[in-house]
């Protein structure tokens, strides 16, 4: 019997090109250049940031306090109040113009305020001008750039690559504040808006150079009002989001205040001084970055939904163990337990929440992520801050911990958040690291 003619292969285009890159990627379990270019250009952008916010506040502070509570409500203020409309004019107009639109913004206006810090020095009109100005931008800004992820990664790599970029992030802001204020020393607030611009310019060049491999179909409505509205009601009432919302907010609620508000008010307490409260703080980031430094190579330690409500359990019994500590030993070992938890909820509760996302919601429920972590994180910084005043750190704490314990298992109680066994592949030859 003659053998049938043999198909010729179809000649590869750059689509198909990109396919076959990716697919290589997925198998060695490596990410994908675009998004390793991404992230430098992130990374860069958020050390900008971090001195020129050290910046922005500094200047702040030496008109007394309430011009500096005035500039830092000036960027938050309007980041809370346009969040939803920043994520619905991404998903509507596309991530990367927005990103593209923000970081041209921003650009320009670092270099006029770096010309008018120049030569009018930092007058409180300006300060909380610049607050205003940083806080709009990022209500759209931070939407988009969430989402980018999901748009440059295959699904099971998201663990791994969102745990690099918190990997990131936390190098980036450890030496911020330290180089903000020697720049801040030797150049003022223009400095810092020049430096600010800088990155700016480099993180342009970066998404220029970007493109997304995977297209979304841009939002068709009737207002963007309507498409906000819309991007909340598919938060919360989708089965994992719902449920991976929640415990976001709580552990902004209740696990984000403990490290820089109530420990070193329980270090006063106790009498450790400052060298000691560092220590403890520099341990938790140890544990921290320790499981997503695990995550970064390995891939998810298991079923997202459940780790993520197991981490914030084990972050609850370390913040226990803290409040606890007859020294500062014991309390630099509660701390680690802390970052342990804390870094396996992170690394697993932001893939959990990217991937369950519908494909046209993508800048939208994160724009509700943001928004649920800073409502949670200013309403309880207060709301500690008084308690501790009135009943002392260590009960509001301990109060803290016991939250945290019982939320996590209110999140082992959610099925659908449970079960979810989403970015579960990515485990498989996920040994080659991060590298391109």
């Amino acid at each position: 019997m003659a053998r049938p003619a043999a198909t010729p292969p179809p000649v590869a285009g750059p689509d198909a090109a990109e396919d076959q890159l990716a697919d290589a990627a997925r198998e060695t379990g490596r990410l994908p250049r675009s998004y390793l270019l991404w992230l430098t250009g992130i990374l860069v952008s958020l050390a900008g940031n971090s001195v020129f916010y050290f910046a922005l506040g500094w200047a702040a502070s030496e008109h007394g306090g309430t011009v500096a509570g005035l500039t830092l409500s000036a960027v938050t203020l309007p980041r809370a109040l346009l969040l939803l409309i920043g994520g619905a004019v991404s998903d509507r107009f596309s991530a990367r113009r927005v990103l593209l639109t923000g970081d041209a913004a921003m650009l320009a206006f670092s270099l006029v305020l770096a010309a008018v810090a120049y030569h009018l020095g930092a007058p409180p009109a300006l300060l909380i001008t610049a607050g205003i100005a940083v806080g709009v931008v990022d209500a759209f800004y931070l939407p988009a750039s969430g989402s980018m992820p999901r748009r440059l990664v295959e699904k099971e790599q998201l663990p791994r690559a969102l745990s690099l970029r918190q990997i990131g992030g936390q190098v980036v802001n450890m030496g911020g504040g330290p180089l903000g204020g020697v720049l801040v020393g030797l150049a003022g607030l223009a400095g810092a808006a020049l430096v600010n611009a800088v990155t700016f310019a480099l993180t342009l060049l970066v998404l220029v150079a970007v493109r997304p491999r995977h297209r979304v179909p841009p939002t068709v409505s009737s207002s963007l009002l309507k498409d906000a509205v819309d991007g909340v009601r598919v938060s919360f009432s989708h089965p994992v989001l719902r449920p991976g919302l929640c415990l976001t907010g709580a552990a902004a609620g209740l696990l984000l205040p403990v490290v820089p508000l109530l420990l070193p008010l329980l270090a006063r307490q106790e009498q450790w001084g400052a060298g000691a409260a560092g220590l403890v703080i520099g341990a938790q980031g140890v544990g921290m970055v320790a499981v997503t430094a695990v995550v970064v190579r390995r891939g998810p330690l298991g079923r997202p939904g459940l780790l993520s409500a197991s981490g914030l359990m084990v972050a609850g019994l370390g913040v226990l163990a803290l409040t606890l500590a007859p020294d500062v030993a014991t309390a630099t070992a509660a701390a680690v337990v802390i970052g342990v938890g804390n870094g396996v909820f992170s690394a697993h509760i932001a893939p959990l929440i990217l991937t369950a996302t519908p494909d046209s919601h993508l800048s939208r429920v994160q724009a509700v992520l943001v928004l649920v972590q800073s409502l949670a994180l200013l309403l309880m910084n207060n709301v500690l801050g008084i308690l501790a005043d009135l009943e002392g750190p260590t009960v509001v704490t301990a109060v803290c911990a016991t939250l945290l314990v019982g939320t996590g298992l209110l999140g082992l109680t959610s099925r659908p958040l449970r079960t979810d066994r989403t970015g579960l592949a990515a485990r498989s030859g996920a040994g080659g690291g991060a590298e391109a």
